[in-house]
């Protein structure tokens, strides 16, 4: 059945439409064309025609004329729109027009990296001159590394190995450095919030460098759908960037869907689990080529298992049914890539692993079993399918999750609303102070230099000199006078590189890894690990050596763990007391502690048993910023009567919604914690700390703005439009409680002394 029947069944069906609570048609758009410009080297001009490209796409010849004129640019078009020609075009031309010249292509992940090499040795394979494309990332063999530095024309690799690998030892790419005159930034939508930071000052820390060999390269970047991708391109590089946003390539006709599980229990508003409508609706999909979205890893491999088990059933091959998610060993992401490139594939079960823009091919179908978090990774996932010609559909699924049922009965705000912005700080004191020492270490620092545009650079060199003693200043130069390597030491996201590696107990063989603060969840003693819709039972740990054992097993359930957070105060830096309540910022430590886990049988989700689990504590000290509230007020606003409680993590909710308003984060770089009786102070706190393993000054920015936060807080929930709650403010009634709302505002009148 193809994709066209697929969705006539579907209108024609109606106890499946009642299950659709918005079908949005998004009508197919003729091409916007434009010839390859006279100026595009003849070499390449034959190249594109070998592989059938005689004229470009209105955008991509928009693109190739702000490069060619020397402008920093940003691409956001839709998903395979043809945003990588837009990059190629201008730098394989000025590669081709002269010798010495270099080009460094930077991905958010290995994978997307050596996916961009698979298709630009195509296109190089196709030139008359050699020009020389490789791969510099952690796996790259150490002895092809000095033939890379040497001769290679245009390096592909990753912000965290520029960070560590290429700046600290830009000796030895002098040639590179010295020739180097494009920088593409690929899905720069990822560049925000902590993690945007880091890669801010990396960014100046290279540009910082290639100064010093008489270069300056020309920036070009693309990225998904964001509401203000130009403030982000600016921040990041600090330059001026101009925006190519209209797209010229076509598309074929879209069919969205959103997607609610009936009623089980209409009192308790119970619905049906959204994987068993996902498998349901996998019996329709069987023959088109599909992508199905799942919010986590063990999603995954159960998604896996029911498809697998639905072509079997039906005559089919399940090897044509993968799943593909974190943890899986290089060698077996890039044979399902390829897979799903030639079309072998033709059903993959992913979590957000496959929402950037890794080249998987064309897909007709493309299914979120759960909203994703945001606006703009919805349609991320949803674009992962559609045709330059022919139908697509993608249905999102809601589950009962309280925010997926608000955007299943308000679909109007994934439809009508926009992408969320991304927000970033260069200048945060601790980030940028971090990578000032690393650019120390790379080149001494003059008197009156200044690391990035903002003012404070002498004040951190001095201070790096006379307090750390890492710097040592004589004739106007400071020094690096430390032994240690300062880049090992930052970390641009605060990733755990701590991971368990799984081993087959039988052959012995590495089977998969999982970061150290998944392990407690994932792979404990007793655990279901799901590798492809295989079972396999975790029947040993070593804590200390990182390892787990499992053994296959024919299992007719998998497992799901429960966790617990608190925190524990350990230092006051600051205290504050105004009116009904109390400020404080300093350090915390957050525990979070695997208790017991759950056996759930595939297909009917019933509850077959249980086990503890008896693993260490994840435990990470922070910074925090958080207040109580006076018992007396909280009463008067209805937070400590019945059901008021539930309005305390909304409150939550909203101030880590404004956060990134005042110190220029990303809602995930804060986590909270809420008690509506704090042990230590007996009255509700709400915990504001940073997720970074000893937070880099979030929390104290917090902590000195906290009169802002609580009126943008007041304003946010004043100015909502809803009446009782949703995921833009307090959050979905079934969250915070049908008073939510209203007693976050009277909270929030008593933090402000205004009316809410």
């Amino acid at each position: 059945m193809g994709i066209d029947q697929v969705i006539a069944r579907l209108r024609r069906t109606p106890e499946l439409l009642s299950r659709i609570t918005r079908w949005e048609t998004i009508p197919a758009r003729d091409p916007q064309s434009a010839p390859v410009p006279a100026d595009v080297p003849p070499a390449l001009q034959g190249a594109l025609r070998s592989r059938g490209i005689d004229t470009l796409y209105s955008h991509q010849a928009e693109a190739w004329r702000h490069a060619r004129a020397g402008r920093n640019v940003i691409v956001t078009t839709p998903t395979a729109s043809g945003k990588t020609l837009c990059y190629n075009l201008p730098v394989l031309s000025d590669l081709l027009e002269g010798d010495g010249r270099r080009a460094l292509y930077l991905f958010p992940t290995k994978a997307l990296s050596q996916d961009q090499v698979a298709e630009l040795t195509d296109l190089l394979g196709r030139l008359p001159k050699r020009i020389n494309a490789y791969t510099y990332d952690g796996d790259t063999p150490v002895s092809v590394r000095r033939r890379l530095r040497e001769s290679g024309d245009l390096v592909v690799s990753n912000p965290y190995m520029l960070h560590t690998g290429i700046l600290p030892n830009h000796p030895k790419w002098s040639d590179f450095f010295r020739g180097l005159r494009w920088v593409v930034l690929d899905e720069a939508h990822v560049y925000r919030g902590v993690f945007g930071s880091h890669v801010a000052n990396v960014i100046r820390r290279l540009k910082r460098v290639a100064g010093h060999y008489g270069a300056r390269p020309v920036f070009l970047l693309s990225s998904a759908t964001l509401r203000n991708p130009v403030e982000l391109a600016e921040r990041v590089l600090e330059d001026r960037v101009t925006l190519v946003d209209r797209s010229g390539a076509p598309t074929g006709e879209k069919h969205f869907l959103v997607w609610n599980p009936p009623l089980l229990n209409r009192v308790a508003g119970v619905r049906g689990a959204a994987l068993e409508e996902a498998r349901r609706l996998a019996e329709l999909l069987r023959g088109v080529q599909s992508i199905w979205f799942l919010r986590s890893r063990t999603g995954v491999e159960v998604m896996t298992k029911y498809l697998k088990d639905l072509y079997a059933r039906s005559g089919d091959d399940p090897e044509k049914v993968r799943g593909y998610r974190g943890g899986y060993l290089p060698d077996l992401r890039r044979e399902i890539e390829a897979g799903l490139r030639a079309g072998r594939i033709e059903a993959v079960a992913a979590t957000n692993a496959l929402e950037l823009g890794i080249d998987i091919g064309s897909l007709d179908a493309s299914v979120l079993v759960g909203y994703p978090g945001t606006v703009a990774s919805a349609w991320q996932q949803a674009g992962r399918a559609g045709r330059r010609r022919g139908s697509s559909l993608a249905v999102l699924i809601a589950r009962n999750a309280p925010v997926d049922q608000y955007v299943a009965e308000h679909p109007e705000y994934l439809f009508e609303g926009s992408a969320e912005a991304a927000a970033l700080d260069p200048d945060n004191l601790v980030i940028r102070a971090n990578h000032l020492k690393c650019s120390a270490f790379e080149l001494p620092f003059r008197d009156g230099d200044r690391f990035g545009g903002a003012p404070g650079t002498a004040e951190i060199l001095e201070h790096l000199e006379k307090r750390s003693r890492i710097l040592h200043h004589a004739e106007g130069l400071y020094h690096w006078a430390a032994d240690a390597y300062p880049a090992e030491g930052v970390s641009l996201n605060a990733a755990d590189v701590d991971n368990f590696v799984i081993h087959d107990l039988e052959s012995g063989r590495a089977m998969g890894e999982v970061d150290r603060p998944s392990a407690i969840t994932e792979i404990h003693p007793g655990a279901v690990y799901g590798l492809l819709g295989d079972t396999y039972l975790i029947e040993k740990m070593e804590w200390a050596e990182r390892r787990a054992y499992a053994r296959a097993a024919d299992l007719d359930y998998y497992t799901q763990a429960l966790t617990s957070t608190d925190v524990r105060v350990t230092r006051v830096d600051r205290e504050e007391e105004r009116g009904v309540w109390r400020a404080y910022a300093g350090e915390v430590v957050a525990r979070t502690v695997a208790t017991v886990y759950k056996k759930i049988r595939f297909y009917t989700g019933e509850n077959v048993g249980a086990g503890e689990i008896h693993l260490p504590e994840e435990e990470m000290e922070t910074t925090a910023f958080w207040f109580t509230l006076d018992p007396g007020a909280a009463a008067r606003a209805g937070l400590l009567e019945g059901d008021g409680a539930r309005a305390l993590p909304g409150l939550a909710n909203v101030f880590r919604g404004v956060t990134p308003l005042l110190v220029r984060c990303d809602p995930g770089d804060v986590r909270s914690a809420c008690e509506i009786r704090s042990p230590l102070y007996l009255r509700p706190a709400l915990f504001l700390f940073d997720r970074i393993p000893g937070g880099v000054g979030l929390a104290e920015q917090l902590h000195a703005l906290h009169p802002d936060l609580f009126e943008a807080g007041r304003e946010l929930v004043a100015r909502c439009p809803c009446e009782i709650g949703c995921p833009s403010c307090v959050g979905p009634p079934g969250e915070v409680g049908a008073e939510g709302k209203r007693v976050a505002r009277a909270v929030l009148a008593a933090l402000t002394g205004r009316g809410a």
